[in-house]
């Protein structure tokens, strides 16, 4: 993935790459159980977080969202290759990302995850030279699919009771994208 500038500054906000000292704070709201209903895993311990965060194997670029000094949010970026059929299946690689985020519940209703995750979608066009992003969630959770909407991305799938939730129960699912060329602030 290209090496990405940071930090990236939004008019209240500043984004760049997770660093080991920003374990803490990530700890001290992603353990929320507010905050782990909605993830596709949660973590259940700091350790297991901090492996996640630290791993070599994996090409997730985690973008930390900062208030000033204070870390509020976290939102990863996950390179994927397009679908293509296999004779030119190379011409795809890497060109899409799945979007996923959370946010410190002390700073919600604020519009912050808004201006993050606008400024997250514009790096992935700007910076990255994706052709798509997308992003899915459990359809309940609603603050996360009218994010989606809020920003302008396009909900392309309802698939019906197909998530399990740690909870035992199945939920429907909600996937929305966005192409470069229908971002509006895209060159």
């Amino acid at each position: 993935m290209t090496p990405i500038e940071w930090p990236v500054s939004t008019e209240r906000l500043s984004l760049r790459g997770y660093k080991p000292d920003d374990l803490d704070a990530l700890w001290a709201y992603e353990q929320l159980p507010q905050v782990q209903r909605w993830l596709g895993w949660a973590p259940r311990t700091r350790d297991e977080l901090r492996d996640a965060m630290e791993s070599k194997s994996s090409n997730t670029t985690h973008v930390m969202v900062r208030l000033a000094s204070t870390v509020i949010g976290h939102i990863m970026v996950m390179p994927r290759d397009s679908w293509a059929q296999m004779d030119v299946a190379i011409r795809a690689k890497g060109l899409e990302a799945e979007l996923g985020w959370m946010f410190d519940p002390t700073y919600g209703g604020q519009g912050y995850a808004t201006e993050a995750v606008r400024a997250t979608i514009e790096l992935c066009f700007d910076q990255l030279k994706l052709r798509r992003i997308h992003a899915g969630c459990f359809a309940d959770n609603t603050a996360s699919w009218r994010l989606m909407e809020r920003l302008g991305l396009r909900r392309e799938e309802h698939s019906r009771s197909t998530a399990l939730h740690r909870d035992g129960t199945w939920h429907d699912g909600f996937t929305y994208a966005v192409l470069r060329e229908e971002w509006p602030t895209s060159p």
